[in-house]
């Protein structure tokens, strides 16, 4: 064969490899409004920096006519690219080939990608679109997901991991997702479940739809799977490039600084009223926060899941740290079950990744009611206090308002590791609020009278920031208004912080 041919055949294989399943196959998946493997592949990283791996491989079992039907790349394309000229690795399963359903073949193709990356350091994303493991190979294809397992929690912690789910994902496929770091879907299109409706028709005679089981609005407001939410495959992409800027390529960098064109000196006036003076009167934490990250920016994780606490990204003089904030707006900002697991996920990302943890605190303690206390509140109110605890980033605590009760020592006290504890005047840490503490300590001896005056005495002595502060507990009252420039400094302050637990092979956190 002349070189002429040579070159002929493989760009011919190349072109066969590109189609995937095929035009009709391609039409069907533009149609259900879901862009193909590549096109995906595309929109994620930075022009002309995607290099392709594996791109000839195909499936090796003969069962049931399949050596009949072979396709180049088997249904998964794998390989690296550059995001703001960061390497990152990728793979995206291609539903026009056998649905994107996983082979042996097509998992061998998967942990190389994932063997590359941990030698490297640098992050794994998922683009997951597939039908679950290949029917036809059996026990083979739940090889090769067990085989992805396991790299999924030997990276963990060590490169970031990030799963976009931009179409059905069930069964065994769902796993690999849910142990890396965060899990994107898109509205209308991507779906997770373990079991699928109809299985749970037949089992438990529920009846249920896909989008009600398992849909991306589902995941991301019920059951806290979800991290993040697109529209469309399009606006997904972007917003997996957008989190990627705030992350290191691995445990043993820092995460990105970019340049920042935002005075760290810049005041905010209105801080110093958005906390109003009614300590029953609810405000919205967001905007403190906006008020004082580079130019307004808060990437938000989990905005539609136990919204009485808020987590996500920002960056103060450029560097990117990560926010854990009460919601007082969203009852009270107490934390309970969903909220504690929610901030104490985060915390612990953040900790493996060298981020640095803001933590904006108003709290009047843990919800009470026996669908807590049965649900196991002090077991996964205890995940927050452990996750904190744990951390050795430079931590730094703004107390805007309430800090009651055992609350006030779960949301990054001085007594956990927090390296500086900041309170505006308006903060009231106590261990409980006045009237519920005058009711304990006098007993119903108080005429009406009496009662008031104890309560207002009790207000101006504990529920203040001064006798925190006498105790050395809190290392600064602030004017809101300066929140901004404190927190930039205690940043500097803090950033060359040595810290180092006992060493162990892991700890025991109260799952």
């Amino acid at each position: 064969m002349s070189i002429e041919k040579k070159f002929k055949l493989l760009e011919e294989n190349s072109r066969l490899a590109e189609l995937g399943g095929g035009e009709d196959r391609i039409k069907k998946q533009h149609d259900a409004g879901r862009k193909t493997a590549r096109e995906r592949i595309m929109e994620l990283f930075d022009p002309n920096t995607f290099v392709e791996i594996d791109k000839f491989v195909t499936h090796r079992t003969t069962d049931f006519d399949m050596d009949k039907q072979k396709f180049l790349g088997d249904g998964v394309v794998t390989g690296y690219g550059k995001i703001d000229g960061r390497l990152m690795y990728v793979f995206a399963q291609d539903f026009t080939v056998f649905g994107g359903s996983l082979s042996r073949a097509n998992a061998d193709k998967i942990v190389k990608i994932m063997d590359l990356a941990m030698k490297m350091g640098a992050p794994v994303i998922g683009l997951n679109d597939s039908g679950g493991a290949r029917i036809q190979e059996g026990v083979e294809s739940l090889g090769g997901y067990a085989d992805i397992f396991y790299r999924n929690v030997m990276s963990s912690g060590v490169i970031p991991q990030i799963s976009a789910i931009l179409g059905p994902c069930a069964g065994g496929a769902v796993y690999s997702p849910a142990i890396t770091d965060f899990i994107m879907m898109v509205k209308d299109t991507s779906y997770m479940f373990v079991t699928g409706p109809d299985v749970i028709k037949t089992v438990t005679h529920e009846e249920v739809t896909k989008e009600d089981l398992g849909g991306a609005m589902t995941h991301n407001s019920k059951s806290g799977v979800a991290h993040l939410l697109a529209n469309d495959d399009s606006q997904a992409m972007m917003m997996i490039r957008e989190l990627m800027g705030f992350l290191p390529s691995n445990n043993m960098e820092d995460p990105p600084v970019k340049v920042c064109t935002d005075s760290i000196y810049r005041e905010e006036d209105i801080l110093d009223s958005i906390v109003p003076d009614d300590p029953n009167k609810p405000y919205d934490m967001h905007e403190i926060i906006s008020k004082v990250v580079d130019d307004q920016n808060f990437f938000e994780v989990q905005p539609y899941y136990a919204k009485n606490i808020i987590i996500g990204f920002a960056r103060l003089s450029g560097k990117p740290v990560g926010i854990v904030a009460n919601q007082p707006s969203i009852l009270a900002g107490v934390l309970d079950i969903d909220s504690s697991i929610k901030a104490a996920r985060f915390v612990r990302f953040c900790d493996a990744f060298n981020i640095p943890i803001i933590t904006f605190e108003d709290v009047p303690g843990f919800l009470p009611g026996t669908i807590q206390e049965f649900g196991g509140i002090i077991k996964h109110g205890a995940k927050l206090l452990y996750a904190f605890a744990e951390a050795t980033v430079p931590k730094i605590t703004v107390i805007t308002r309430k800090a009651y009760g055992g609350a006030y020592d779960v949301m990054s006290s001085k007594h956990i590791g927090a390296d500086m504890n900041f309170a505006y005047p308006t903060a009231e840490i106590a261990v409980m609020g006045p009237e519920g503490a005058v009711n304990i300590i006098y007993k119903n001896k108080l005429n009406e009278e009496e009662r008031q005056a104890a309560i207002d005495d009790y207000r101006l002595r504990f529920a203040s920031p001064y006798k925190a502060a006498a105790l050395g507990y809190i290392d600064e009252i602030i004017y809101p208004r300066q929140t901004r420039t404190k927190l930039i400094q205690a940043l500097e302050m803090t950033q060359n912080k040595v810290k180092t637990n006992p060493a162990k092979k892991h700890g025991n956190i109260p799952l």
